[in-house]
């Protein structure tokens, strides 16, 4: 009988603070294993980065790539965070030194319609006693956001049953590490189940046990690094006889040396790197209120406009974490005041639909202004106020206004927002009816910046 020991991590979304634990424990399970004579592998099943944090804004992810350097990890592959919060550009350089494989199946470069250089569609692992384990990748498919990026994501049943047509001569099990979500990994299992075991992520669950679909075994550590999962197999006769999850709490590791400092050093780092890059010089202030228009909202949507070439915007006044300051304005101000990995969208409607979309807003506006709308982008506290540049609305005779003038129903329009209100349940028409295009590479903090380096330029 041998024994394998399989540990995973999962939407570390750059938390750094639980990342001393997380590498001493793997370190030092993996030396313990190995004296054991029992193997050892272990993942990382993407969304490791979240530029919410300042060290990896700074370091466009390469800070995060270096942690995981340190546990050497057997394999990797990519979220959300790593495909479509970094540009094209930024992704192929994102690994140049890591020194673990990145496992990735469904992204294909739309320039030489081949998978990117960066990755491996599958790996193959072989354990002392000859069994051959096929590991592959998979990430959550957004179209709308990979598409204008330069990728094109593919859909997993589109992939699943070729790779496995590759891997099952050749291998004796076959596992995935899955950045899709727990439902489809359930699809997955159920439609698959020569799939052995899937690592599963994206939708942050937490299987302290596991569970079994049909054949397959699917397990998941959470989100955060709260969380290290740890799976064993047990195999004889080139077949798993017997798995085993576990969940290990990350806050019930002992403390690291300095670990305080470690934690602190890495906002630090981040914050002393984006001070460096200076934008612009403002001679006042631009307030905020999440439950109103604001200086700085307005300021906000003009530079919206400004890069979409629209002449409406609408934003949610709780994107603005923080008022400008007066005086020079760093990256790091920028980052502070609009952390969300979010971009601007355009979204063309006709006449009729737009009108629709408005009083969908109209009627969400009470309710969102003090909502406390959590993920999908959002990195703030409240949705807050719904604000508009260039439209408006009469309550009374229940009109929209396009630059002053009465809307047309058969009339198109083209209107500029944020990426999350696609996301969103609250405004349909947008997705429903909307001929939609996120603009990339730039984060709205950068569309921002953009707009007051050459308005309010340092002299």
């Amino acid at each position: 009988m041998e024994r394998i020991h399989i540990y995973h991590t999962n939407d570390l979304h750059s938390h750094f603070e639980n990342w001393p634990r997380i590498q001493e424990f793997l370190l030092e399970q993996r030396e313990y294993d190995r004296q054991k004579n029992e193997e050892v592998l272990i993942f990382d099943i993407g969304d490791a980065l979240d530029r919410v944090h300042p060290l990896t804004e700074a370091t466009d992810g390469k800070a995060n790539i270096a942690a995981l350097n340190q546990i050497h990890y057997d394999g990797a592959t990519i979220g959300n965070n790593e495909g479509v919060g970094n540009s094209k550009k930024q992704l192929n350089q994102l690994y140049s030194e890591a020194n673990f494989p990145v496992l990735l199946a469904n992204l294909i470069d739309k320039e030489t319609n081949l998978k990117p250089e960066w990755a491996e569609l599958f790996k193959i692992y072989q354990t002392k006693s000859g069994h051959r384990i096929g590991v592959f990748g998979l990430t959550a498919p957004f179209p709308t956001s990979y598409e204008p990026n330069g990728w094109h994501v593919i859909e997993p049943d589109d992939c699943i049953p070729e790779l496995l047509e590759i891997l099952i001569p050749m291998v004796d099990s076959i596992f995935l590490l899955s950045h899709l979500g727990i439902e489809e990994d359930r699809k997955i299992a159920n439609m698959y189940p020569m799939i052995n075991l899937i690592m599963g992520s994206h939708t942050h669950h937490l299987l302290p046990t596991g569970e079994k679909n049909r054949e397959t075994f699917v397990t998941a550590a959470g989100k955060f690094g709260q969380h290290i999962g740890h799976i064993t197999l047990e195999l004889a006769a080139g077949k798993i006889q017997h798995e085993k999850a576990e969940v290990i709490a990350t806050c019930s590791l002992p403390p690291t040396a300095n670990e305080a400092k470690l934690i602190s050093d890495y906002e630090e780092q981040g914050h002393i790197q984006l001070k460096e890059q200076k934008i612009a010089y403002l001679p006042n202030a631009f307030s905020i209120s999440w439950k109103g228009s604001s200086q700085l909202v307005n300021l906000g949507l003009k530079a919206i406009k400004d890069y979409a070439q629209t002449e409406v915007a609408i934003v949610n006044a709780g994107l603005f974490m923080k008022p400008l300051q007066k005086g020079i304005i760093s990256k790091n101000d920028l980052h502070q005041i609009l952390p969300h990995p979010m971009r601007v969208l355009t979204c063309t409607l006709d006449g009729e639909n737009l009108e629709r979309l408005i009083l969908e807003m109209e009627k969400n506006r009470n309710y969102l202004r003090y909502f406390p709308i959590k993920g999908l982008g959002f990195r703030g506290e409240l949705f807050g106020e719904i604000c508009y540049d260039g439209i408006s609305y009469d309550n009374e005779s229940q009109t929209v206004y396009w630059q002053g003038a009465k809307v047309e129903p058969q009339k198109e329009y083209t209107l500029a927002t944020v990426d999350h209100f696609l996301y969103v349940p609250f405004f349909p028409t947008i997705e429903i009816k909307g001929r939609n295009q996120v603009l990339f590479p730039f984060f709205i903090r950068d569309v921002l910046g953009q707009y007051l380096k050459r308005n309010y330029p340092i002299a």
